[in-house]
């Protein structure tokens, strides 16, 4: 369960990050790309580790919130699946039709 909140915090960040403040994005990068700990975080910025965990939880919160709204990743994981669909399909000569269709879907997937 840890692994995938990480990976899907990292995924909503990527997508979501020019929307945070500055102290947000520090706090984040820290935590979750570059594996600090809370308390590391509180010495660098000198202040406390709630204050940190704090401003975490509010980020991810708000992330989420992001995501509910406007779908970013719902919609890159939808065309990924369909082009490994598509990739499978090609290797294995699948028809043309089958192909042009999933094609199609990830048109209307943007």
């Amino acid at each position: 369960m840890l692994l995938e909140k990480t990976t899907r915090m990292n995924f909503l960040f990527d997508f979501y990050q020019a929307l945070l403040t500055e102290k947000q994005r520090s706090y984040m990068e820290l935590y979750y790309l570059d594996d600090h700990s809370l308390g590391e975080i509180a010495e660098s910025y000198e202040i406390s580790r709630q204050a940190v965990y704090d401003n975490i939880r509010r980020t991810e919160a708000m992330l989420e919130e992001y995501e509910d709204k406007l779908r970013l990743l719902e919609k890159f994981q939808q065309r990924q699946q369909l082009l490994k669909q598509l990739t499978a399909a090609l290797e294995q000569g699948g028809d043309k039709e089958a192909c042009l269709a999933l094609v199609e879907q990830l048109k209307e997937s943007d």
